[in-house]
């Protein structure tokens, strides 16, 4: 198990003082021309770097709160995975092959804050968010007689995701680039491409 009792008790807390601080911000205040409420879903592909690079797929949910007609504030929760493989040898001479594989997994808590430039149909936006990260990734080797895990790690780390997209009607289209660091030598940025739409948050 790769996660301790320690750590999930932070994640509670963290999680916690995000909703609090949230609530703080929104008790009095409120979109003039828009729903205040309104829940995110978006799909999209994730763009791994690092070693053995790979595009993936991701989904996220994002409550959201319109502090005013031109920013909202939310809680994004994201989970992406991409799989690679290594190239494969092969020896005609004794039959055998052998090959590898790669496995990247993230997830992530942020809070988020989005500024619209307009109050049209068609709204523009850039934006960001802040919070912890999970980072798991494996490696396999594989050869003609045997499977073998090479190597596996996961734990947490503290990241933020600057975004920039736009939204028509209940449509949102979007590009975040999740900054991650690194664990040891390797990077766990990876770039998120969304298309997706949203429920509630429409005009008054």
């Amino acid at each position: 198990m790769f996660v301790t009792n320690n750590l999930k008790s932070y994640m509670k807390i963290f999680l916690l003082s995000l909703f609090i601080t949230a609530f703080a911000i929104t008790a009095n205040a409120q979109s003039e021309t828009f729903k205040p409420f309104r829940v995110d879903l978006t799909p999209g592909l994730a763009l791994f770097s690092g070693s053995g690079s790979s595009t993936g797929f991701l989904i996220a949910i994002e409550p959201k709160y319109a502090l005013t007609d031109n920013i909202s504030v939310g809680l994004r929760y994201e989970g992406a995975i991409a799989a690679s493989s290594t190239s494969i040898d092969f020896s005609n001479e004794n039959a055998e092959f052998s090959g590898g594989s790669n496995i990247k997994f993230r997830s992530s808590y942020l809070l988020t804050g989005d500024y619209y430039f307009n109050t049209n149909s068609f709204r523009p936006f850039f934006g960001a968010g802040a919070g912890m990260f999970g980072v798991a990734s494996a490696n396999f080797d594989m050869m003609s007689e045997n499977f073998e895990s090479s190597t596996a790690s996961a734990g947490y780390k503290f990241g933020f995701a600057p975004r920039i997209g736009a939204e028509f009607n209940h449509f949102r289209a979007a590009v975040e680039y999740n900054v991650v660091g690194k664990t040891g030598k390797e990077s766990n940025n990876y770039i998120g491409v969304k298309i997706g739409f949203f429920l509630g948050g429409g005009r008054q």
